[in-house]
């Protein structure tokens, strides 16, 4: 069974019994009817599930409906499950096939007898049209698919491994050799089978890559025929610029050039179709800053980017040169760069940041920079022996005005601490995550003077 962190987000959702709808988004096939549906099943004694994919005449009835009382009385006629005040979970899967349900939730949640759950397939496309958004009423969770420590988990990498390992982060030490080479495996697996949760179910019970390659690649297949359907004037640039997405990588500044694509290509007439993919939870734009100072976002150029997949399975499966062999042998020599990268963008999204990267003709490129308890990060990611080699970060880190504390380089060997940079093994990204809760902020001002 694979566990997943949103189970926990969830259940302390539901726990607090909130005035309020939940809307859960990420990409197709990351697992969130499966997560819903296990902790709505286990938390309410009444689990009320309408898919209106699955079941084409439940959406027409809901656009019919007139206020939250037609819309209850149809999910009890569409429903085997009873309507239990207070002990009830409705959850409405595919909710972008009746996008007037998600503005109506506000009045929903006011009748207040039962809680409410929404999720679909590019939820972050269909409803960025939406007039009304229920401010107030509803809570957006974003799911992604799994990262490392929820891989690690179901490889059956036990708890105290894991604490281990995160106090080796936190005290900056050394991890156990034997233990590092074991873990530095499982993310070479990892970069192979990914984290969309079918192709990890399949390693699983199989231990069969060519079984994972086949599910990654009907998953892509599935993406393309998203493109084909809702974006259909533009399905030929968004299914270009998509499959372009290894190669742009492999490339050696790995940045993203339209003209790769078409000498002709304008930024601005095809803004939207970069919109689209980042938008469907398929890609990972991470764009180029011009000064690595906080706020990242000051500097952000939108034309200059560089464009991930949004599960490093599913770029390995779009490879064709055998890259799962070459990862499988763990050979030092390969220069992997694209996958390791991609792996980083994959975790630090899924972690709450924000991706950006450095870029200036005299000092250099840097992979990633992130903003990290009121500071710039400078983050660089090494596949390969030379890990001790970056002199974009050297410079960076010796400019006065960047006033840059720490630097952290990730590769494949054991942890490393010299001067400010600290050098990680890879594995260690999953212990890098952006603080979500404010601490107070309590500011009382003497204004006696001007009364």
């Amino acid at each position: 069974m694979i566990e997943r962190k949103i189970e926990t987000k969830l259940k302390e959702f539901f726990k607090e019994k909130p005035q309020k709808a939940l809307l859960v988004t990420g990409a197709r096939q990351i697992g969130k009817t499966y997560s819903i549906r296990r902790v709505g099943k286990a938390m309410f004694k009444s689990f009320v599930e309408i898919n209106l994919i699955e079941n084409k005449q439940a959406a027409k009835i809901f656009e019919a409906a007139e206020n939250s009382q037609e819309i209850l009385l149809r999910v009890s006629a569409l429903s085997d499950q009873p309507l239990i005040p207070g002990e009830t979970l409705i959850f409405i899967d595919e909710v972008q096939e009746a996008k007037e349900l998600v503005t109506a939730i506000k009045f929903l949640v006011e009748d207040g007898r039962y809680q409410y759950v929404l999720s679909g397939s590019l939820l972050g496309v269909e409803l960025q049209d939406l007039r009304s958004v229920p401010v107030g009423y509803m809570n957006i969770f974003e799911m992604f698919p799994l990262d490392f420590e929820e891989f690690s988990s179901a490889n059956q990498v036990s708890n105290a491994v894991i604490d281990a390992l995160h106090t080796c982060f936190e005290r900056k030490t050394p991890v156990d050799p034997i233990i590092h080479e074991k873990m530095l495996e499982l993310f070479r697996l990892y970069l192979m089978v990914g984290g969309m949760p079918a192709a990890v179910s399949a390693y699983l019970e199989t231990n069969d890559l060519k079984n994972v390659i086949q599910i990654q690649q009907e998953i892509v297949r599935l993406y393309k025929k998203d493109i084909a359907k809702y974006d259909p004037q533009n399905k030929l640039y968004l299914e270009d610029i998509f499959e372009s997405i290894p190669g742009e990588l492999n490339q050696k500044n790995k940045r993203f050039i339209l003209k790769t694509l078409n000498e002709n290509f304008k930024f601005s007439r095809y803004e939207n179709s970069f919109i689209w993919l980042k938008n469907a939870g398929v890609a990972l734009p991470t764009f180029c800053v011009s000064e690595p100072t906080i706020p990242l976002t000051l500097s952000k150029s939108k034309n200059l980017f560089k464009l991930f997949l949004s599960d490093v399975g599913l770029l390995a499966s779009m490879y064709t040169d055998g890259i799962q062999l070459k990862l499988l042998s763990g050979e030092k020599d390969i220069n992997f760069g694209s996958v390791y990268e991609n792996a980083a963008a994959q975790e630090l999204k899924a972690h709450g940041y924000d991706l950006f990267y450095f870029n200036s003709k005299k000092q250099g490129e840097l992979d990633f920079v992130i903003e990290e308890q009121g500071h710039v990060l400078p983050i660089e990611i090494k596949s390969g022996k030379d890990y001790r080699s970056h002199s974009a970060l050297n410079k960076v880190l010796s400019n006065v005005q960047y006033n840059i504390p720490q630097a952290a380089v990730f590769s494949n060997e054991n942890l490393l601490q010299k001067g400010k940079i600290v050098y990680y093994p890879i594995y260690m990204l999953m212990f890098l995550k952006k603080q979500s809760e404010m601490s107070e902020m309590i500011y009382r001002p003497d204004f006696s003077a001007l009364m």
